[in-house]
C-alpha cells in the first residue's frame, strides 16, 4: 500500500500497483493514455472486490444473518468513504447508480420530469458531453421545456456573455461540466450557480472528470446535485454516485420502483424508503461498490491537491512537446491551470481513426472520435478528434513516446 501523504507522486511505486501497466501490446511495452474515457485499476481495488465475493458475498440489507450483516457493512462502509471523499455533510447524499450517465438521467426524471412545464428553460453549454444533452432533450418532449445553450469562445472557454439574457423566471435548471472531457476546459460552476440562485433554479454538474481530477468540497461549490462515476477514478465500472442536497433529494420521486427502495407496497399505492436507498431500487453493485470506496481510499492516500499537481505539471509538458509536432493542432485552453488531462488534437488532414490505428502500432493507446460530444465537434468544425488523456500514473516518458509516434505517423501519411 502507498503511505499518506506522499510529498510528491512517486511514479515509479503507484505504477506498480497497476498490473496492465506492466504488459504490452502489439508487442510493445502499453502506454495506456485514454484515462478520460477509463482509467485503470490498482491491485488495491482488484484485491477489495476479490475479497468481497471470497469473504462477504451476500445481498445487503435484507438477511439477518452474519455474512448479510457483513456485505451490507461493506456497502455502505464503501458509500460513508464516498462521502468523505467529497466533503459530503452525510453518507445520505450519496446515492450509488450505475454511473455519471445514470446519475444524470436519475434528476431528469426525478426532479425535471415533474417539476418542468411549457416554456419552462434549461440551460446547457456546447461543450457538454451527450450524457448532460439526450436526457434534457427527452425531458423536453416531456415536458414543453426548451434547451437553450452557452457557446463556447476562442480561447475554448464558455462563452458568458450572453448569460444575463438566459437567466429569467422561465429558467429551472442549469446542466454543467465540471471538466471537459475533450477540451479539458474547467467549467465556470460558480458564475453559473450564482445566476441560478437568482431566479431559484438547481444546478447539476456533471463531475465525471472534476471529481477525479482535483480536490473538491461539493456543498461549498454550491450545485444542487453533482454526478461522478468511480470508473473515472480508478475504481469499476458499472458503479457512480449521485451526490445532492437532502431538500432536493426530498423533491425528487424514483425514477425505477422495486425491491429495496420502499418503505410499503400496497395493491395501488406505494411508499419510498428514506434517502438514499430511496433511489436505489433492486440489488445494488456491491462489490463494485467496495471497489469505489477502495479506489477512492487509495486516491486519498496520494491527496487530491498533489493529483491535481501531477495532472497540471503532465499536462503542460504534453503541450510544449505536442506543439514541436508541425501540423498539429490542439484544441482546449493553452493554460494548463485552467484545464484538465485531456487533450485532444488533429493532425492535418488525417482522420483520427487512421491516426490511433498507427499509434496502436506502436503500443500507444489514445482514443479517437466524436467522444460523446457531437454537437462539440460540429462547433469546432472536425468530425472527430484525437485525444490523450492522463492520470495518476502517467509520466512525462509516455508523452514523449507519443510525440516520438506522431513523427513517425507523420512520415508515414506523407507529411514529412
Amino acid at each position: 500500500m502507498i503511505d499518506p501523504p506522499l510529498e510528491r507522486v512517486d511514479l515509479s511505486r503507484l505504477r506498480d500497483d497497476f498490473p496492465i501497466l506492466q504488459t504490452e501490446m502489439n508487442g510493445r511495452p502499453l502506454v495506456y493514455l485514454d484515462s478520460a474515457a477509463t482509467t485503470q485499476k490498482p491491485v488495491q481495488v482488484l484485491d477489495a472486490m476479490d475479497a468481497y465475493y471470497r469473504e462477504a458475498n451476500a445481498n445487503v440489507h435484507r438477511g439477518a444473518y452474519a455474512l448479510a450483516q457483513e456485505a451490507t457493512e461493506r456497502y455502505e462502509g464503501a458509500r460513508g468513504k464516498v462521502a468523505r471523499f467529497v466533503n459530503a455533510d452525510s453518507s445520505s447524499e450519496i446515492v450509488f447508480t450505475r454511473g455519471t450517465t445514470s446519475s444524470i438521467n436519475m434528476v431528469a426524471y426525478g426532479w425535471g420530469l415533474h417539476h418542468l412545464g411549457e416554456g419552462d428553460r434549461i440551460l446547457l453549454t456546447t461543450m457538454e458531453h451527450h450524457a448532460n444533452v439526450v436526457p434534457w432533450q427527452l425531458i423536453c418532449r416531456h415536458t414543453g421545456a426548451e434547451l437553450v445553450y452557452l457557446p463556447i469562445d476562442a480561447d475554448y472557454m464558455v462563452d458568458l456573455a450572453g448569460l444575463d439574457e438566459l437567466v429569467d423566471s422561465r429558467l429551472k435548471i442549469i446542466g454543467i461540466s465540471g471538466m471537459s472531457n475533450v477540451l479539458g476546459t474547467i467549467g465556470p460552476v460558480a458564475v453559473l450557480v450564482e445566476a441560478a440562485r437568482s431566479v431559484d433554479a438547481i444546478v447539476i454538474v456533471d463531475g465525471a472528470q472534476m471529481v477525479p481530477h482535483s480536490p473538491v468540497d461539493l456543498p461549498a461549490l454550491g450545485a444542487d446535485f453533482v454526478a461522478f462515476g468511480a470508473h473515472k477514478m480508478l475504481g469499476p465500472t458499472g458503479v457512480g454516485a449521485l451526490w445532492g442536497r437532502p431538500e432536493r433529494f426530498e423533491e425528487m420521486e424514483p425514477a425505477e420502483g422495486g425491491g429495496e427502495m420502499i418503505r410499503d407496497v400496497g395493491l395501488h399505492e406505494s411508499s419510498w424508503a428514506d434517502v438514499p436507498h430511496k433511489f436505489e431500487a433492486g440489488t445494488p453493485p456491491i462489490a463494485e461498490a467496495v471497489g469505489f470506496g477502495a479506489a477512492v481510499d487509495y486516491l486519498s492516500a496520494i491527496g487530491m491537491d498533489e493529483v491535481r499537481r501531477h495532472e497540471i505539471d503532465i499536462t503542460s509538458y504534453a503541450l510544449q512537446r505536442l506543439a514541436e509536432v508541425p501540423d498539429l493542432k490542439v484544441y482546449g485552453p493553452v493554460d494548463p491551470a485552467a484545464r484538465g488531462g485531456a487533450v485532444s488534437f488533429t493532425l492535418a488532414d488525417v482522420h483520427p481513426h487512421d491516426l490511433a490505428t498507427i499509434l496502436d502500432q506502436e503500443g500507444i493507446a489514445i482514443r479517437a472520435g466524436h467522444h460523446c460530444a457531437k454537437p462539440l465537434m460540429r462547433v469546432l468544425d472536425v468530425p472527430a478528434t484525437a485525444r490523450a488523456s492522463f492520470y495518476v500514473h502517467s509520466t512525462t516518458d509516455e508523452v514523449d513516446a507519443l510525440v516520438s509516434a506522431l513523427w513517425e505517423a507523420r512520415r508515414l501519411f506523407g507529411l514529412a
